[in-house]
């Protein structure tokens, strides 16, 4: 058995869902994570988008290695019920399209109020999302992020702890450093609920650049998991700023040493620089 999978998320390089089949066949990638898709968000899909996506996957001969999907991306005290009526269209969609793996957040914390005030709902919620879960045979995999619970490795850890192994971690070493911590450090923490990778490079200083060109140590982290493991997923989700230059996305304003003229040519070097460190 091969040691990885290279899956990415190609609305990165298109809106448009045939396109980023295209690219994937371009790039040698054999999987895609589902996010956007023809400018709508994966977790909108009706049946027929669905039946669409199936095709082309088809099409193209590419698989789904997971659904990239926004559960756990609201606040604590926003429309959890309507929430949880995404979180069965999403369940479906995954196990229509044969993806094992569904990737969820911990929700964010309402104003003024601290962790501690949230753990126990934030753990009931995350467990109705995971019995639902079971009902697909899908498995949720927690992405580490900014200001929802599970931003800090020791949140994703107490977490993932909780559930004895029924959550699984998608590891996003970019974004542990944009949060200021030490990426190799959390991996190791981490290490025994990994299920899969995000591959961003960060600077600490705020902004995302190609991989291997931060402090996102990501080829010391895949060459360290290679070692035990075979047949996981690396899904590329570059998110490179292509035109001001500024990380927007961390809301940091830092002058990118890395500029592209178009989200094309952002991609493609990322898929380079990727290839360069695997």
């Amino acid at each position: 058995m091969q040691d990885y999978f290279l899956s990415a998320f190609a609305d990165e390089f298109s809106s448009d869902f045939e396109t980023q089949c295209k690219a994937l066949n371009k790039f040698g990638f054999s999987h895609i994570e589902l996010r956007g898709i023809n400018g709508k968000n994966v977790s909108t899909l009706i049946d027929e988008e669905v039946e669409m996506v199936k095709n082309t996957l088809i099409r193209y001969n590419v698989k789904v290695s997971s659904i990239g999907s926004p559960l756990g991306k609201i606040s604590l005290d926003g429309d959890v019920d309507l929430h949880f009526e995404t979180a069965k269209n999403v369940f479906n969609i995954a196990k229509n399209l044969g993806a094992k793996y569904v990737r969820v957040f911990s929700f964010y914390l309402p104003e003024g109020k601290t962790r501690k005030d949230c753990k126990g709902q934030v753990v009931k919620l995350l467990e109705k999302l995971l019995d639902m879960a079971d009902d697909y045979g899908v498995t949720l995999c927690h992405e580490n992020e900014a200001l929802i619970y599970g931003e800090s490795p020791d949140d994703c850890l107490f977490l993932l702890n909780t559930f004895n192994g029924r959550l699984k971690c998608v590891f996003d070493m970019g974004n542990f450093v944009l949060d200021g911590y030490n990426p190799f450090d959390a991996y190791k923490k981490l290490y025994d609920y990994i299920q899969y990778f995000h591959v961003k490079d960060a600077l600490y200083e705020g902004a995302i650049v190609p991989a291997g060109k931060g402090n996102a140590e990501i080829s010391k982290i895949l060459n360290d998991f290679r070692k035990d493991n075979k047949g996981f997923f690396i899904t590329l989700e570059p998110h490179l700023q292509t035109f001001s230059g500024l990380n927007a996305l961390v809301g940091k304003a830092f002058d990118n040493p890395f500029k592209y003229e178009n989200q094309e040519k952002a991609f493609e070097d990322a898929v380079k620089k990727l290839r360069e460190i695997l």
